[in-house]
C-alpha cells in the first residue's frame, strides 16, 4: 500500500512529542512492506529551533537511527498535490498543518477519491483552541484519528467530521525496550518540556518538592525552561540536562531507578483518559513509573499495578521512597507495566488498527460505488485502491 503523511516534522522532536509516535508508526508500516512518503514544511518551527540551538548534527543522527524514514521538505505555495498523491492509497494529515493545506488536500480528495484521507489530532487544542480547530475544513475527509474518546466526542458533537476513531499513541518497542545490566547513575529522571505554564505548579509539587525532601540524585531533560525554572531545579539539587533526542531516552531511562509522569493541566482538567506518550515509552523501557493524578477512564492501564498514582506532594514523596527501598515493589511495577505495553500498546498494535480502519472505509465506499479508479496502477497491480 502507498501511504502519504503530512506532518509538522518527523526529523525533529524539539518540543514536538508527536514526532515520537509518528516515527514509530511509519517505521512499523515500512517494516511490513508498505511505501511511506513523509512530507513536512521546510520552515517548520520544531526543526528551526533544533538547528538554531544544536546545528545540523541532530539531523545527521536522526538519519543514522532512522535510515528508512525519508522526509521530503516542501513549501506550501509550491507543492504539487497531483504529483504527490497520484498513486496514494492512504493519506494522513496531522493537525499541526496549516488550515490552507488541510483544505487544499481535502479539495484534492474530492476531485480524486481513489485514496482514503484521514485527519490526525494528537493535541489538546480541541478544548484549548476550539475556534482554531473549527476552522479546519474536514468536509472532504473520510474521518479523523484522535488520541482520546473525549476528543472523538468533541469532533462529532461539533460536526467537524462525520467519522472519528480513537487512536491512542503507543510505544515503538523496537526502540523503547529494557536495557539490561546498565549501571544506575541517578535515583530519578524526568523527561519533559517546561512548556507554556501548563504544569508549572504540578512540576513543583510532584517533582521538585519530593526530590528536595528526599535528597535524591535527579536529572531533568527537556526544552523551554525559563531561567526561573532552572533556578528552582538548581536549588533542589536537580541537574538540568537540556534537550534530549528521543531515541536516546531509553538509555537515560536505563540509567535511572525510577521516573515520574507529570500530566499537563489541559489533560487532567478537560481531556481525561489521555496520558500522552511518555508513560507508554517509560513502561516499555522497564522503569518503575509514578504518575501525578490523571483519570484513566478508557482503561488503558491498571493503576496501582502498572504504575503508582500520587495525588499530592506527600503521596509522591512516599511512593518514590517506597519504590527506591523495595525491590519487590520496583520489580512488580516493571513486570506489570511491560506486560500492558507489550500486550496492547505498541506501534504495531496501532498500525493493525489503522489498517483495519482503512479497510473498513474502502469496503464501505466500494459498496456505495464511490471508490474511483486510480489514475494509474498501484504496486499491487490493480487499478482499484484496495491494497
Amino acid at each position: 500500500m502507498n501511504i502519504v503523511a503530512f506532518y509538522h516534522s518527523v526529523v525533529s522532536d524539539w518540543n514536538h512529542g508527536n514526532a515520537h509516535f509518528l516515527r514509530g508508526v511509519a517505521s512499523e508500516l515500512h517494516r511490513r512492506g508498505h511505501s511511506v512518503c513523509l512530507y513536512e514544511p521546510e520552515d517548520n518551527w520544531s526543526l528551526q529551533n533544533l538547528t538554531r540551538e544544536h546545528g545540523h548534527g541532530p539531523i545527521r543522527r536522526f538519519r543514522e537511527w532512522f535510515p528508512h524514514l525519508q522526509s521530503t521538505f516542501y513549501r506550501e505555495d509550491r507543492i504539487d498535490l497531483d504529483r504527490v498523491l497520484h498513486a496514494a492509497d492512504l493519506v494522513i494529515v496531522h493537525e499541526w498543518n496549516s488550515h490552507r493545506l488541510v483544505a487544499d488536500i481535502g479539495s484534492h480528495h474530492r476531485r480524486n477519491p481513489h485514496y482514503t484521507l484521514l485527519f490526525h489530532d494528537t493535541h489538546h487544542r480541541c478544548v484549548s483552541d476550539a475556534a482554531g480547530m473549527a476552522r479546519y475544513d474536514l468536509s472532504n475527509y473520510d474521518g479523523a484519528l484522535v488520541f482520546g474518546r473525549v476528543i472523538r466526542n468533541t469532533y462529532l458533537a461539533q460536526g467537524w467530521t462525520r467519522n472519528a476513531w480513537v487512536w491512542h499513541e503507543a510505544a515503538d518497542t523496537r526502540l523503547f525496550r529494557p536495557a539490561a545490566h546498565r549501571r544506575k547513575r541517578v535515583d530519578l529522571v524526568w523527561i519533559g518540556n517546561w512548556g507554556d505554564e501548563e504544569r508549572t505548579e504540578e512540576l513543583m509539587e510532584f517533582l521538585v518538592e519530593p526530590v528536595q525532601r528526599l535528597g535524591l540524585k535527579a536529572e531533568v531533560y527537556g526544552v523551554r525552561y525559563p531561567e526561573s525554572a532552572r533556578r528552582r531545579l538548581d536549588a533542589a539539587g536537580i541537574a538540568y540536562k537540556g534537550w534530549l533526542p528521543n531515541f536516546q531516552a531509553p538509555q537515560v531511562f536505563a540509567e535511572a531507578r525510577l521516573t515520574i509522569h507529570v500530566p499537563r493541566r489541559p489533560y487532567t482538567a478537560q481531556l481525561p483518559g489521555i496520558p500522552t506518550i511518555r508513560p507508554f515509552e517509560a513502561m516499555a523501557c522497564g522503569i518503575p513509573l509514578i504518575s501525578g493524578p490523571w483519570q484513566d477512564c478508557e482503561g488503558l492501564f491498571r493503576p496501582g499495578r502498572d504504575y503508582l498514582v500520587a495525588h499530592d506532594a506527600g503521596e509522591m514523596t512516599r511512593s518514590i521512597e517506597r519504590v527506591l527501598t523495595s525491590s519487590e515493589q520496583a520489580h512488580s511495577l516493571i513486570r506489570h507495566g511491560l506486560d500492558s505495553i507489550r500486550s496492547r500498546h505498541t506501534c504495531a498494535h496501532r498500525v493493525d488498527q489503522l489498517l483495519r480502519i482503512h479497510r473498513a472505509i474502502t469496503s464501505r465506499r466500494l459498496r456505495a460505488g464511490t471508490l474511483s479508479r486510480c489514475p494509474g496502477k498501484n504496486r499491487c497491480g490493480t487499478s482499484l485502491c484496495l491494497d
